[in-house]
């Protein structure tokens, strides 16, 4: 599988990415699996032609679909910011794998918005990506602003 197109944004992170200014989830995602991490002033050292290469690169769990983008990531990280990204080591079995139950942090999220938390059956069907991206807003106790926008944009909520 090779890159696409265009980076892969949510409509909801369009304005709030302001053109590739904040870190999107594509990237986090595959900053995640591979078990790297950056800060978003590292992030804002590399030009924008790296950061819209580095969100074209699919967002699959498979590390060995494309196996390129921490290489990709250390090479821009080296050039441009003179430092190299740190490890981590990544979860074994993250909880927005988890099909069988709604995450903790989802369902205080959706209470903290005021809405239907996802039921079990919503959960289990939605795209891999998109329960990483609500278990990735809902981290925190505190209410998220992107959190009401992707419930809406995964049909969630109205």
């Amino acid at each position: 599988m090779g890159l696409n197109e265009a980076p892969l944004l949510f409509h909801f992170e369009v304005e709030s990415s302001e053109n590739l200014t904040f870190i999107p989830m594509c990237v986090r995602f595959n900053l995640d699996r591979f078990g790297l991490r950056i800060s978003l002033a590292q992030w804002q050292m590399l030009p924008h032609e790296d950061r819209t290469l580095l969100a074209r690169f699919p967002v699959e769990e498979d590390t060995a679909i494309e196996p390129n983008f921490d290489h990709a990531l250390f090479e821009m990280m080296r050039t441009h910011a003179n430092v190299e990204p740190d490890w981590f080591t990544p979860e074994d079995a993250p909880a927005w794998r988890a099909i069988d139950t709604v995450p903790d942090g989802v369902v205080h999220q959706a209470n903290v918005a005021q809405l239907v938390a996802p039921s079990t059956e919503q959960w289990a069907q939605l795209e891999p990506f998109k329960r990483y991206v609500l278990a990735k807003l809902s981290r925190k106790p505190e209410g998220n602003h992107d959190f009401v926008p992707a419930m809406k944009e995964f049909g969630l909520a109205r």
